[in-house]
Order: C-alpha cells, then sequence, then structure tokens
C-alpha cells in the first residue's frame, strides 16, 4: 500500500485541490454573486466536493508532521526504550497514512456510475482445441466460486458446452454489490500453460480463452429500434430434457446496423430468451459505446489497465510453477490453486489501485 509520505502525486493533488477550494471561496464571496443563480450552484456543489479533500489533506500533514517528530526522536534520543516507543508509535502513523491515503484517492478519482451495476460475463475458448475449452469450464468455475464467496448471485444466460468439462462460449449474468466495479478487470485474454490430460509425451501446452466483462444496461441507456432487429426462433439443441426439442423456443436477435448477434436457448419458454437475449444485446451495445469513449481517452492518455483492450494478453495461468501472472501491472502470485478457486481479491484491488493511480495522474495532466 502506497501512504503519504511515499507518493508526492497524491500530495500533488491535495495541494491543488486545496488551492482550488481558495479560489471557489473567493469568487463565492465576490458582491453580486447572488444575481447568477446558476454560477452559485455550481460554485456550491464544486466547494462541497472539494471540502472533504481538504479536511484529509490537512489531517495527513498533521500526521506527517508526527511522524517526522516521532522519526528524529528514535533517531536522536539515544535511549533504547525511548527509540522503540518511537519507533512503534511511527508504526501506527504510517497505518493511518496509509489509510488516509485511501480515502483521499477515493475522494479525488471520480465514482464509477456503473459501479454496482450487474455484470454480464462472456467467456469464449480460443487457441488451444479441447485444453482451451477445458480451460474456459476452469475460467466458468473459477468466477462462479468468486460469486460465491461475495454472496452474489449467477444467472445463467446460455451455454455452448464441447467434451465434458469443457465450453466453447458461455454467457452469464451476476448480480451483486460492486459487481461490475470489481469484475471488469477480468476482461481480456486469458492464457494457460499447462500439460493436457491428453498430453502422453508430458510436454506443457499453451492455450487461451478470452473473458468479456460489461455492465449490465438499462433501457435508458441504450435505445433499440426494433425496426433494426431481425429475430429468429429455432429448437434448441443439447441438455435441457425430453421438451428441449419439440418446440421453438431458442431464440437468435441481429442487430443490422452493428451486425451483433446474440442467441439464448437456455429457456423453454420463448419469451424468457427473447427478454434474456435483449439483455445481453443491449449490454454489448453500452459496451461498444463505453469502449469507445475510453479509447477517445486513452488516445490523449493511454491507460494500461482502464482500456479493458479485450485482444490483450492480461493474465497467465502457469500449471509447473504454481503461478499466476497479470500482465498489465506486473504481479505475480504463486497460488495457483486459491485463484482458480475464486480467490481473486488480492489481484483485483491491486488492478483497482492501479486505477486510481492512472486516474490520478490523468486528471494532474
Amino acid at each position: 500500500m502506497k501512504n503519504s509520505i511515499t507518493d508526492p502525486r497524491l500530495l500533488q493533488r491535495l495541494a491543488e485541490a486545496e488551492a482550488r477550494l481558495e479560489e471557489v471561496d473567493q469568487e463565492l464571496s465576490r458582491p453580486g454573486l447572488s444575481g447568477d443563480l446558476d454560477r452559485l450552484r455550481a460554485l456550491g456543489q464544486e466547494r462541497a466536493d472539494l471540502e472533504p479533500v481538504s479536511r484529509t489533506a490537512r489531517e495527513i500533514r498533521r500526521l506527517q508532521e508526527e511522524y517526522e517528530s516521532a522519526r528524529k526522536l528514535a533517531e536522536e534520543s539515544g535511549d533504547p526504550e525511548m527509540e522503540a516507543l518511537a519507533r512503534e508509535e511511527m508504526e501506527g502513523l504510517e497505518e493511518r497514512l496509509g489509510l488516509l491515503s485511501d480515502a483521499a484517492r477515493d475522494l479525488l478519482v471520480p465514482p464509477d456510475p456503473l459501479e454496482d451495476r450487474p455484470a454480464v460475463v462472456e467467456i469464449r475458448a480460443g487457441t488451444g482445441g479441447d485444453e482451451a475449452g477445458l480451460f474456459a469450464g476452469d475460467l466458468f468455475r473459477m468466477y462462479r466460486r468468486l460469486a460465491e464467496r461475495k454472496g452474489w448471485k449467477v444467472e445463467l444466460i446460455s451455454v455452448s458446452e464441447g467434451i465434458p468439462g469443457s465450453v466453447k462460449e458461455v454467457i452469464f449474468t451476476v448480480h451483486g454489490r460492486g459487481v461490475y466495479g470489481r469484475l471488469r478487470f477480468e476482461s481480456g485474454v486469458h492464457r494457460v500453460q499447462r500439460v493436457p490430460q491428453t498430453e502422453s509425451q508430458g510436454r506443457i501446452h499453451t492455450s487461451a480463452a478470452t473473458v468479456a466483462v460489461l455492465p449490465e444496461a438499462e433501457e435508458v441507456d441504450v435505445q433499440i429500434d426494433p425496426s433494426e432487429l431481425r429475430i429468429d426462433v429455432f429448437r434448441s439443441s443439447g441438455p435441457g430434457g425430453q421438451s428441449v426439442n419439440t418446440t421453438d423456443s431458442a431464440v437468435r436477435i441481429t442487430h443490422i446496423p452493428t451486425g451483433l448477434v446474440v442467441s439464448c436457448q437456455d429457456e423453454k419458454s420463448q419469451h424468457k430468451n427473447k427478454a434474456k437475449a435483449l439483455k445481453v444485446l443491449r449490454s454489448r451495445l453500452l459496451d461498444r459505446k463505453i469502449a469507445d469513449m475510453e479509447a477517445k481517452r486513452a488516445r490523449e492518455r493511454r491507460l494500461q489497465v482502464g482500456t479493458g483492450d479485450r485482444s490483450a494478453k492480461i493474465r497467465t495461468y502457469n500449471y509447473p510453477q504454481n503461478r499466476v501472472t497479470d500482465h498489465r501491472i506486473g504481479l505475480t502470485l504463486y497460488r495457483l490453486e486459491e485463484t482458480l478457486d475464486g480467490e481473486l481479491d488480492e489481484l483485483i484491488s491491486a488492478l483497482r489501485l492501479a486505477q486510481e493511480e492512472e486516474q490520478l495522474d490523468a486528471a494532474g495532466t
């Protein structure tokens, strides 16, 4: 964890916020401002946003002064007992400064309005044949285990299975507090290095699967013109019992302007399948809209975490070395089994922190 003792960028942003608060206060005291209600309202809102930042900055400075006093005492006292007490105080102050730094970042980085949206997750087997399908199935189980740990609800939308235990494609929605805000970092190419069960020579194979995490869209986010949709119905295939092939309950929706195609056959009701397919289509269209905005921002400043580029290799799961490496932030964990069992908190927290720091950098340019 970085704290304000070692992060000059954070201190600079806090100083800028304090300076801006002084400017706002000066403008609010300007005679005649009461006649401009819109400007008065805007300045009042800006002041309300800046005041907690300024308050946090003052507290950080106070703790820094206490830390510096304790450091000098530890170095200059010459009394072992006094030195031990001073260093103990320094440890407590470092912890408090770390917590305040996190709070300051939260205040300085604008909240993501999509943070608490449900997430539509799509996993597709990539290069590697059956082994890629088995890996896609492993990723599906990993996210289900994560959802169980967090108390999130998983709703299956569609699944196309391969050999036993493998998945060609699976689409599901995850519901719960902060779901999209945490899962959005999973978008990209996931790569696995291991010896397949079918490999008689013991050679390590590399396979891949693609993960897409979309914020579930609401109707107000994306307006879909029914005349731009082509809807086809067909008989379901695959698991589901005797009735699955007896009616045209499966639905395929094509969005003609973009060429996006969504199919759903998980439900026995055509109406429910259509509703689920429309939900996925709307989320994909919203995701395109967000991607366009982030691409524009990325052209101005290259963000390594926030772009969600799904053509990029983001993580490698190496079985022989019990290693998981996230290539975006250079983080390596030797906890492969635990990670695949849904213990993703350390990875996700590190990615969120990296994004916050990039946003702070971007805000300061």
